[in-house]
């Protein structure tokens, strides 16, 4: 290699690894303001609620609402999301085997820690929140089911950092996953369940 080609490129090397540094800078901070919040520490039972719900449980329990009361629509929905499901969460603890990022600092709390991996990136419960968001708005679009649905999302993903089990970034890695895969697979499996 050139002297003139590699000198831009340790430059650039240099300049991106800067970068780098903010950025893992900036997720630090972030985790670290959302987890020591006194504001957001008044509503630690709800984030400690949302986390465990974010496990399938409150996925499931609506998918078994569908099946036993809705219409034949409501169950192809739920198979849809089943598929989506699958494959997000899939993806999702791939990444993560790939990444090996490990998770922030935190005191173990109760049965729950007992379930978490030693790495952090995706977040799986933000990564299946929002594939079910997307689900959610394809087959049920009514601007309330919408906003319910992204705000529960909203509250697992918050809930992931506030109790300092994922930075920043891997829910912000896990929203995307997740709509990804959902926007992605969504109408595959609606042609396939008819």
């Amino acid at each position: 290699m050139t002297l003139s080609v590699a000198l831009p490129l340790q430059r650039l090397g240099r300049l991106l690894d800067r970068l780098a540094d903010r950025v893992w800078t900036w997720d630090e901070e972030l985790l670290e303001a959302v987890s020591s919040s006194q504001v957001l520490g008044k509503f630690d039972a709800l984030f400690r609620a949302a986390t465990y719900l974010g496990y399938g449980y409150l996925w499931m329990a609506l998918a078994l609402a569908l099946i036993v009361f809705g219409n034949r629509a409501d169950q192809q929905a739920v198979l849809v999301g089943l598929g989506v499901m699958i494959v997000a969460v899939f993806l999702s603890q791939g990444l993560k085997a790939v990444t090996g990022r490990p998770r922030p600092v935190f005191h173990r709390r109760g049965f729950h820690h007992t379930l978490l991996t030693s790495t952090s990136f995706p977040s799986n419960h933000t990564t299946a929140a929002f594939a079910m968001g997307h689900v959610v708005l394809v087959f049920y679009p009514w601007w309330p089911n919408v906003l319910v649905i992204y705000t529960i999302g909203g509250v697992i993903a918050l809930s992931r950092i506030y109790l300092r089990e994922h930075f920043p970034l891997d829910v912000l890695g896990g929203a995307l996953l997740g709509t990804a895969v959902s926007h992605g697979l969504v109408p595959l499996l609606a042609r396939l369940v008819q």
